[in-house]
């Protein structure tokens, strides 16, 4: 237990700050209260849930200059992650990563938070992550020398090329050093020698999304009910594994930039779409996976003490492990498997599965029920193996023959309808169903004891003082075989341990293969239909580098803030290699995906809509690059309409000199006028109709998307008419709103020379882009050509009519 103290020196809104020894001597720092650690996982759970409940712990090293360290391990998964890079000085790649992470701890060195002295860094994530315990641990801890000594004694043989790739790496170096001796230290235990996988992420190997693209984009949380399930995540997850479900997850937030892999991964999506038998064949399999990942980390440690306790937990994920192993030759059968594991390993599932089975019954298996499970655990062990456990098992036979001879005697003494029952809080103990059956007196004989009555089942739950003691004599004899079967357990784990990279393979194949065939399974879902319950309005969408940004414009609820979600989420979907709900799509690999779209006060921060705007679009003009894609609905709508064109105008000019994809939707349609001066400006607007009833006029809106500016005028005001707003006040609204437009929207049409050099430049927009990409045969390239020229003549006589 750690230990607890407290401070007048920081408020309740700060995340909790734990002190442990690893800290002690530091009278400086301050502490919230104390964490235990969860001992014993079960490998069981498939509940998404339990599958995205917070279970890692992320150590951060801020070094030098611009350079950061992070090493992050899941107490579900023995895998630890390292990744060094350069941030700027908002910190926002690292904020960024620990939000994917979702931590359950974070920790960092004790001299980044001295009290009145605070690293900003420190200042960033106690303001970011309030509901997430940090820890402060003593600086001679994150030592890169002991980092590197733990990946030499620690990493598998098959992954140890890391070391070539982190030997240099001091900052996430030191933070593996501080990592390890803290989890070895909450774990109360040590992993054992070449057991783990560790691997180095670069930052430039996945797309960057920032949290607050995720929540406005609702990836994973539904921002009107956070127990919907109408989020991207929600769309696309049909896995049947929690190992499937995380890698969803962590796919969804951080995109592939990787094309080989992206097209690998639809390949295999559409390979499952097309055979109808190998996708149900591979689904019923992978269904019974337990969580292999969760099942690894509980092998892989070595408690420091012999407990009971640890002795079952091992002895049960030996069952899970030959469970697994045994799922293995049903995937054989199936030809996926062999792009994604080769020959070797598949021998070495086999080398493993014979060594269990020297040792292990044939029979024992996973099954569900604590007494089913404690049988198999008891009888886990093959006879002749130990003598003295032979003797323990029959002994612990006998008791629970006698438990039940007695409890039938008990029944036949009282003339009772009594059955055995187990739970594995109470042991053994008696029930009786009450239905139909008369007690003397209204009343149990007074030989029963702790007697509980459930109204629902209309059940009696008691004991006997004689079943207590044979309880406890049952349970002597359990924890003398789990004794036994401990020790011979941990001589079978150490003869597997250098075999242990292959149930990596594993569990990552069969996470991979669950992810893709939850893709499989959403695209048989017609058009989508989770997403919106009315069958959804289709919209083409080009954008290319010579016309790589759109300014959006059309009434309000016409669709533009739907139509940009919709973007990023076809670009998220693709990079992850699922299909997206479109006829035909091709995109362009973003490395960063940003998003401008709330308009909330954030009352937190004391933030108003607008400074709250200004610091969103701040971020995204310090991070963006040629690389990105950035939607941002409404700018500069929390000021007034002449500040707010100029911060627009200011803001579109300095991402267009970045030539990101860039999708600005606004109802400023002063901005519309850039086109003029950067041909690679495409207006777009949502076309809606009229309908007069009643002498009101009434907006229908086609969610249908076109080319031009809004021929829309005054749009607030009719939605404002419909409202129950003072038919006076909406007309002195509409006069004023005439006079006001009269005077500062004269000149928005382009002239004939702007229109001849905006054809000029897509012509050789398109020439370029075709001689870089282009894969069309000689007769197709020589349509494709043609066809090309005929449009450029009929935009250029066109603009020969409008100088006309």
């Amino acid at each position: 237990m750690l230990g607890t103290s407290s401070s007048s020196v920081r408020d309740s809104s700060y995340p909790q700050i734990l002190k442990s020894p690893l800290c002690a001597g530091n009278p400086q720092r301050s502490g919230c209260k104390s964490w235990t650690p969860q001992m014993g996982y079960s490998a069981t759970s498939s509940s998404a849930v339990s599958a995205h409940s917070p279970s890692v712990i992320v150590a951060v090293v801020e070094g030098r200059g611009l350079a950061r360290g992070m090493a992050s391990i899941d107490l579900k998964s023995p895998q630890i992650v390292l990744s060094q890079f350069a941030d700027n000085t908002t910190y926002a790649k690292v904020i960024t990563k620990l939000k994917i992470l979702s931590p359950l701890e974070i920790i960092m060195s004790n001299t980044a938070c001295v009290v009145g002295n605070s690293t900003k860094l420190f200042t960033l994530i106690t303001e970011n992550f309030k509901n997430v315990n940090f820890t402060t641990i003593q600086r001679k801890y994150f030592n890169e020398t002991k980092g590197l000594e733990y990946i030499e004694q620690l990493c598998i043989a098959e992954f140890n090329t890391v070391l070539m790739e982190v030997q240099s790496k001091y900052y996430c170096l030191a933070a593996v050093a501080a990592l390890l001796k803290y989890v070895e230290f909450i774990q109360n235990s040590v992993y054992a020698p070449k057991s783990l996988k560790i691997c180095f992420q670069g930052s430039e190997q996945t797309a960057m999304i920032d949290a607050s693209s995720a929540q406005n984009l609702e990836l994973l949380i539904n921002n009107q009910d956070s127990r919907n399930n109408h989020t991207l995540f929600g769309v696309l997850n049909y896995t049947k594994t929690p190992g499937g479900s995380r890698r969803l997850r962590s796919n969804i937030l951080e995109p592939l930039v990787d094309v080989e892999t992206i097209s690998m991964r639809l390949d295999c999506v559409q390979e499952l779409l097309q055979d109808e038998e190998l996708f149900f064949g591979l689904q019923s399999v992978i269904a019974r996976f337990l969580d292999t990942e969760q099942l690894l980390s509980v092998l892989v440690q070595i408690p420091k003490q012999d407990t009971v306790n640890a002795a079952e937990s091992k002895i049960t994920n030996l069952i899970y492990l030959k469970h697994t192993l045994e799922l293995v030759d049903p995937l054989k059968v199936i030809y996926i498997i062999k792009k994604c594991s080769t020959l070797l390993v598949k021998e070495m599932f086999g080398i493993i599965l014979d060594k269990i089975k020297t040792v292990i019954n044939d029979d024992a298996r996973y099954m569900k029920g604590c007494l089913n499970m404690r049988t198999q655990k008891c009888y886990a062990v093959r006879s002749n193996i130990n003598e003295f456990l032979d003797i323990a098992r029959r002994t612990y036979t006998e008791i629970v023959d006698d438990i039940a001879g007695m409890i039938t005697q008990l029944a036949e003494k009282y003339s009772l309808p009594l059955r055995t029952s187990f739970s594995s809080a109470r042991g053994f103990f008696i029930q009786m169903t009450t239905d139909c059956t008369v007690l003397p007196n209204d009343q149990l004989p007074s030989e029963f004891i702790k007697v509980h009555f459930r109204i629902l089942v209309r059940k009696l739950f008691f004991t006997s003082a004689d079943l207590i003691k044979m309880n406890e004599r049952c349970q002597e004899s359990l924890r003398e075989i789990y004794h036994m079967t401990y020790m011979i357990v941990c001589k079978l784990l150490s003869e597997i341990y250098e075999h242990i990279h292959c149930l990596y393979k594993l569990s990552d194949t069969v996470s991979m293969l669950d992810m893709l065939l939850s893709f499989a399974h959403a695209c048989t879902l017609s058009d989508y239909g989770r997403i919106s319950v009315e069958k959804p309005v289709a919209n083409n969408t080009y954008i290319t580098e010579g016309s790589n940004f759109f300014i959006i414009t059309g009434p309000n609820m016409s669709g533009k803030s739907t139509y940009l979600k919709q973007i990023a989420l076809c670009q998220i979907m693709a990079q992850i290699g699922s299909y997206v709900p479109a006829e035909y799509s091709s995109f362009r690999i973003a490395e960063q995906i940003f998003t401008r779209i709330s308009t909330d006060d954030d009352i937190e921060t004391n933030s108003s809509t607008f400074m709250k705007e200004m610091k969103e679009i701040a971020y995204i003009l310090h991070n963006a690059n040629d690389k990105s894609l950035i939607l941002i609905d409404e700018l500069g709508r929390g000021t007034n309409s002449e500040e707010g064109i100029g911060i627009c105008y200011a803001v579109c000019e300095h991402l267009l000199s970045l030539k990101a994809f860039t999708l600005f939707a606004t109802h400023f349609l002063e901005l519309c006028q850039i086109d003029g001066l950067y041909p690679n400006v495409e207006n777009m607007h949502f076309e809606v109709q009229h309908n007069t009833s009643r002498n009101k006029e009434a907006i229908l809106y086609t969610y249908k998307l076109s080319k031009g500016l809004t021929e829309e005028k005054n749009y607030g005001l009719k939605a404002a008419e419909v409202s129950s707003l003072p038919p006076s006040i909406v007309l002195d609204a509409k006069d004023i709103t005439t006079r006001i437009t009269r005077q500062i929207l004269q000149n928005q049409r382009s002239t004939p020379e702007m229109e001849r050099q905006r054809a000029v430049y897509h012509l050789a927009t398109r020439l370029v882009q075709t001689a870089r990409n282009s894969q069309l045969d000689p007769d197709s390239l020589r349509t494709y050509l043609s066809n090309l020229k005929k449009k450029y003549e009929a935009d250029f006589q066109d603009s020969g009519k409008t100088e006309e």
